[in-house]
């Protein structure tokens, strides 16, 4: 699991990576004004795994060799991606998936109340007709 915080330009945003047997599920996590070491702390103690319990999209991710890498290599790509501000195209990939996802969900659920709004509508005015023709 890896949490990268980083300034969008606008907000202080969390990505939030899993990779379990090959598949790769992330999470966007908005801070707002810049993270104190304690907010993030407490990110990672409380709300982090329920975020990451709720993805459902995964990425098929390519496992990369495991071979023994040069200590001053490892330090020198420990460096650069400290300096990295951005995201693995796979969380990028994947956090669009699961937005896709919700927007999917939003719709659906905004068209069933709407069908149900004109429904209980159509039902009032028949209501309506049936009363006046009892001579009411």
């Amino acid at each position: 699991m890896k949490l990268t915080v980083f300034h969008d330009g606008q907000y202080w945003v969390g990505v939030l990576e899993e990779q379990f047997q090959g598949k790769l599920r992330a999470a966007k996590y908005i801070f707002g004004t810049e993270p104190k070491d304690e907010e993030i702390l407490q990110f990672v103690c409380r709300d982090m795994m329920q975020i990451v319990s709720g993805l459902s999209q995964e990425v098929a991710v390519k496992p990369s060799e495991a071979k023994r890498i040069n200590p001053k290599r490892l330090a020198r790509r420990a460096a650069e991606e400290m300096r990295n501000k951005g995201v693995s195209s796979y969380a990028q990939e994947a956090i669009r998936l699961e937005l896709e996802k919700r927007k999917r969900e939003r719709r659906a659920l905004t068209k069933q109340q709407l069908l149900a709004k004109l429904e209980r509508k159509r039902e009032l005015k028949i209501k309506k007709a049936k009363e006046k023709h009892r001579g009411r």
